[in-house]
């Protein structure tokens, strides 16, 4: 681990600055409201159930920011969703006879915060979204209906242009399976988290390096501390231009939290040729010494294939060798996606786990309106049961 993440630093270190990272949870809003409509059916044929699930779901999500006084600001928002059959398991339905789809009825308070901004820092306290880095460790699930939300106090420091530190104090998870699920550890879980992120600008690429310290009062066997970093490199504007991610962590257990010395490895070389990005990478979650390297705050839907097939990492680890396309298209005058992606899975001492096909196919439909067409193909081997799924889906936006 310590020669990787050296070899990035020096790299890094050799290369011009980029722009600052992008403003996030502490960073000013603006005044108005915001509505959010979104469609989605989900077939899901697994061959651990005789029947397939089917299921057609709505979610509204409507909020109003307000400012005031010198940089202060608040939101308040909810979000409803409606189950519009009942052919799936959302876990809140009862429905057990088919897959989970997790996507249950829900009408909850998804935001609700107070925040301050100033020229160089900013605050912000009460439930609010929270998405670091590439929300590997920490992110809102966005691609659910119902979002993950945090309660949690925020702090927001950037002392220099391309130079920026957050902050953020976790008391409690409001998860994605909702309010309703049939098992209470799957509504949300009391915490007392720690994150600290800093991100620096470095010649042709971002450093970060992260601690986080997360005790789950819930379920004590779960906490755990994780340290990393990650570099994040991309070559000029040329015909032919390079990109490059490492990443290196470490987690063990805190505060009643099992197991210790569990490894994180990340690599993705990327080129960006003729408006198509190609990319090959190598994601290992290690088996540690009593756990296997787990990231249940994660956004999981976005990594190891969107068949959702390893959001708990198995206790042997789990390795993912992957390579990736994608592009943009046109229908007329409307501008879309498109994606494609294969993964070979297998344990960190070598045993087979499957592979998996992913492909998706996005449209611009009007100004607001947006369409997706997705599947995912898992062939299992050695490892859960062969799995598809497919996704239909239409939104609205404000």
């Amino acid at each position: 681990m310590s020669l990787l993440l050296a070899t990035a630093l020096a790299a890094a270190l050799s290369t011009p600055a980029p722009a600052a990272p992008a403003p996030t949870a502490a960073a000013a809003s603006p005044e108005g409201w915001n509505a959010h409509l979104r469609y989605r059916h989900e077939q899901v044929d697994a061959d651990a159930f005789a029947r397939d699930a089917s299921a057609d779901t709505l979610r509204l999500r409507l909020g109003w920011t307000g400012l005031f006084g010198a940089g202060w600001s608040w939101q308040v928002e909810g979000e409803g969703v409606a189950e519009l059959s009942d052919r799936f398991n959302s876990t809140a339905n009862g429905e057990t006879a088919y897959p989970v789809v997790l996507d249950p009825r829900a009408l909850e308070l998804n935001q609700a915060w107070l925040g301050w901004r100033g020229e160089r820092v900013g605050v912000r306290a009460g439930r609010q979204r929270i998405a670091l880095d590439n929300q590997r460790f920490i992110g809102n699930v966005g691609w659910r209906q119902n979002e993950q939300t945090f309660d949690a106090a925020a702090f927001d420091w950037t002392p220099r242009a391309g130079t920026r530190l957050q902050a953020h104090w976790l008391g409690r998870v409001h998860r994605v399976a909702g309010d309703e699920a049939r098992d209470p550890l799957a509504r949300e879980r009391s915490l007392d988290g720690r994150l600290l992120n800093l991100q620096h600008a470095l010649p042709l690429g971002q450093l970060s390096g992260y601690g986080y310290w997360i005790e789950d009062r819930d379920v004590a066997a779960a906490s755990s501390r994780t340290l990393g970093l990650r570099w994040t490199a991309q070559g000029p504007e040329r015909p032919l231009r390079w990109g490059l991610v490492l990443e290196a962590a470490r987690q063990d257990g805190i505060a009643g939290g099992t197991g210790e010395d569990a490894d994180y490895l990340f690599v993705e070389p990327r080129l960006e040729h003729a408006g198509r990005r190609y990319a090959v990478g190598f994601e290992r979650l290690g088996a540690g010494d009593g756990r296997a390297f787990q990231t249940p705050l994660a956004t999981l839907h976005a990594f190891n294939g969107w068949a959702d097939q390893f959001l708990v990492t198995p206790a042997g680890g789990l390795e993912d060798l992957y390579a990736s396309v994608q592009g943009g298209w046109r229908l007329g005058a409307r501008n879309g996606q498109w994606q494609l992606a294969w993964h070979d899975f297998g344990s960190e001492a070598g045993a087979d786990y499957g592979q998996e096909w992913n492909a998706s196919l996005g449209l611009a439909l009007a100004p607001r309106w947006n369409a997706l067409l997705k599947l995912a193909d898992y062939r299992a081997d050695g490892f859960s049961r062969d799995t598809t799924k497919l996704w239909l889906q239409v939104e609205w936006a404000l």
